[in-house]
């Protein structure tokens, strides 16, 4: 397999929300499965490409995967301090998994946190169950923060995301 890593295209904004909500959905990571409120969030490419940039795996026209890359605090920004960019929403089709595409991804983040200005870490927060991501992210040097984990939905006691960073 050819992966072909670019900048989503407009046309391609509600097959990648698509793909991403069902990837989440499933892996069981939404708790109220299709009436999960985050469900809606992960299928609006178009705000995410408004506030970021969003990255697509690509073998010759088949879509594999996306991620969205954000070079710094602001509006898609999870934990992103200054001096740090963001991976949000990495999600590869469950067809095309093993197959190396959510690394590229991942890889395709660091450069342009790379060619960011200013930019010295980049951080991600996972649900405590994406195994696979853990891997990825590992492999490629994240460390797990401990410190920064955190609870985008505080009365669910068990939704507390892990955090890691990358040192640049």
């Amino acid at each position: 397999m050819d992966i072909a890593i670019r900048q989503v295209a407009p046309g391609e904004y509600r097959a990648l929300g698509e793909l991403t909500a069902q990837a989440y959905l499933q892996d069981g990571l939404l708790d109220y499965g299709e009436e999960d409120p985050y469900l809606p969030v992960l299928k609006d490419v178009a705000a995410r490409a408004a506030a970021a940039e969003v990255l697509v795996a690509m073998d010759g026209d088949r879509l594999l995967g996306g991620v969205t890359f954000v070079a710094g605090p602001g509006p898609v920004a999870d934990i992103a301090r200054p001096g740090e960019a963001e991976i949000r929403a990495l999600a590869v089709a469950h067809a095309a998994r093993g197959r190396g595409a959510g690394e590229a991804l991942v890889r395709a983040c660091l450069e342009r946190a790379r060619g960011t200005r200013g930019c010295t870490a980049v951080v991600l927060s996972s649900q405590r169950s994406m195994h696979s991501a853990h891997r990825i992210y590992e492999r490629l040097g994240f460390v797990r923060t401990p410190e920064r984990d955190w609870n985008p939905v505080p009365h669910l006691d068990d939704l507390t995301l892990l955090t890691y960073q990358l040192t640049l």
